[in-house]
């Protein structure tokens, strides 16, 4: 597997900080740890791409704002119906 710029952010690294990582996946290290294995780097990828269901619920799910709205307006039915729905819209993997 390649290496990849959100494989490396899973382990806890940084871009521009830790690598730098060009169009041509040709990486530069810049850490003081030790530069993961590619085998960590594709750990740390599948990783990444496990929990894209929730990524993807965060973006859908009802604001801060809604929350707050909804227990205040004593409507906390149609909320967790809101979540629910985005739920079963991206079901964990």
């Amino acid at each position: 597997m390649a290496i990849t710029s959100k494989g490396l952010q899973e382990l806890g690294f940084v871009p521009n900080k830790d690598f730098i990582l060009d169009a041509e996946k040709d990486m530069e290290w810049l850490s003081d740890q030790p530069q993961p294995s590619d085998a960590e780097i594709s750990a740390g990828q599948a990783s990444w791409d496990a929990k894209e269901y929730a990524r993807k619920r965060k973006a859908e799910y009802p604001s801060i704002d809604e929350c707050v709205h909804a227990i205040l307006d004593d409507d906390l039915v149609a909320l967790q119906e809101k979540r629910a729905a985005v739920k079963a819209k991206y079901p964990k993997g």
